[in-house]
This record gives C-alpha cells, structure tokens and sequence, in this order.
C-alpha cells in the first residue's frame, strides 16, 4: 500500500512538474499564424485569393502581435527586432495585393512574410 502511494505521488509530482514547464500559448502569435496558414499554403498551390482577401487582416494581427506582452516562458527581446519585420513584411505583402501586382510577385512577398514568422516561431521554441 505503501509502494502505491509514494509511486502516486511521484507521478503526479512529475505531472505537475511537467504542466509547470509548458509554455502558455501566445494568443496572438496563433491569431496570426491562423492567418498564415490559410493564405500561404493555398497561394504555394497558385490560390491567391485568400491572401488578396486577407491580407490587411494579416497586417492588423502582425501589428496586434509586435505590440503584445508576450506570455511567461518566451522572450520577447529575442523577437521583438523580427516582430517589427514581420509588421513591414506583411504591409509590404497589402501593398502587394492593393495595387493588384502578379501573382508571382505576391509569392515572393508571402514567401519572405512565412520566412520570418518561422525564424519568430524557432526562436520562441528555443526558449
């Protein structure tokens, strides 16, 4: 009975432990890569109509995200200089859309913009 409940208590031990070191999601880091995902992966296939259709959203949650508080567990000196390129990389990508250039030079914009939020999300994740 003994053995029962000391391996108990050292699971749930570790169980806390393990909670205690999980990183709180950073809301708005998922707003924008919700974005993300549904305008990149479709524009890699030659659909652009979701970025044309989104990209100003994208715009207002780069900003939204750069002038967040990050949560406990990431450092948000680490990212703060790539949060502001991100902020230019997606008003470079509006642009793009607003003055109706081509696809192909909406691609290259998008591609630089999923660039940097991937370098923005591994420094999050080395953390």
């Amino acid at each position: 009975m003994k053995k029962t409940i000391s391996f108990i208590a050292i699971l749930v031990a570790i169980s806390i432990t393990s909670m205690a070191q999980e990183k709180k999601a950073w809301k708005e880091m998922e707003a924008f890569h919700e974005v993300m995902s549904k305008t990149f992966h479709p524009a890699e296939e030659g659909k652009f109509e979701p970025i044309k259709a989104r990209s100003a959203e994208m715009v207002e949650k780069a900003i939204a995200w750069k002038n967040s508080k990050a949560p406990e567990g990431f450092n948000q000196q680490a990212v703060q200089k790539n949060l502001v390129k991100l902020v230019k990389g997606a008003k470079k990508v509006n642009k793009t859309v607003q003055k109706n250039a081509s696809d192909a030079d909406l691609k290259e914009q998008l591609t630089e913009l999923h660039t940097v939020f991937h370098e923005i999300t591994e420094k999050c994740e080395h953390e």
